[in-house]
């Protein structure tokens, strides 16, 4: 039968790892609905990641003193942004 069948696409689900320019990182394991990173400090960090109508993922992550890293991923790779406007670069393995 020739239906067209939509293909559903999820947000990523694996090892996540985010780094700084300024030497600061963060990783863990995660679903798109509930992602939790742990810095190098071993503070923790819980987000999610949202995919979006265009095909990118936008992800927003908060640590428990209320810091937060958000941004997207286009395909190639996941760019954030801090509270400070420090850039952090990251991937899901």
């Amino acid at each position: 039968m020739g239906t067209n069948r939509r293909k559903r696409r999820r947000a990523p689900s694996g090892f996540f790892r985010f780094d700084s320019m300024h030497s600061r990182s963060v990783s863990g394991f995660g679903d798109g609905d509930g992602v939790r990173l742990r810095d190098e400090h071993g503070d923790e960090w819980f987000g999610q990641a949202d995919l979006q109508d265009d095909e990118t993922i936008r992800y927003r992550f908060r640590d428990s003193k209320g810091n937060t890293i958000s941004g997207i991923s286009d395909g190639y790779g996941i760019l954030l942004r801090d509270q400070k406007g420090r850039t952090w670069r990251g991937f899901v393995y």
